[in-house]
């Protein structure tokens, strides 16, 4: 006996790095040809352990509403870049989520049919070829994984 089918939705994660802009367009394009629906999870994480300081060095304080807003307000913009251009696209559910980027994906990952990230993100690391949050994902998603390498002309992160 087999299992019930995943859902037809595609989750991708967005930091609002390029890479992540072109992770959505492909699960956009995607979608549109498996007539699936497509969810773009953000996350944030607790500004005192993200240690966030302004250029000025001295601590920044944002209560969390305001962290999630700002997130938020990314999430949108990245999907509005991504959609730019796009005919006859299917609609696309936004969802900022507080926590480690790679948990939260793993969690809305679960009952999907295809998890989609970029190589690499706003990580100190971002010279890696594969981010430690793609990586994350490539050994422990409850789903497949398409992991959409930075196009030419167009680098992943700066």
């Amino acid at each position: 006996m087999t299992g019930a089918l995943p859902e037809r939705r595609i989750v991708v994660g967005v930091d609002g790095s390029p890479g992540s802009e072109q992770a959505l367009r492909w699960a956009i394009e995607q979608a549109n040809l498996a007539d699936a629906s497509v969810e773009a999870v953000a996350s944030w994480q607790d500004p005192v352990a993200s240690a966030y300081y302004s250029f000025g060095f001295s601590p920044v304080v944002v209560d969390d509403e305001d962290w999630a807003a700002l997130t938020g307000k990314y999430l949108q913009a990245s999907v509005g870049r991504a959609l730019e251009g796009l005919s006859s696209v299917r609609p696309v559910v936004t969802r900022v989520v507080q926590g480690h980027p790679a948990q939260v994906l793993l969690d809305a990952a679960a009952g999907a049919r295809l998890l989609v990230v970029g190589t690499r993100g706003h990580g100190t690391l971002a010279g890696l070829l594969l981010g430690s949050v793609s990586q994350h994902c490539v050994q422990h998603a409850p789903c497949p994984v398409v992991v959409v390498p930075a196009g030419p002309g167009r680098p992943a992160a700066g």
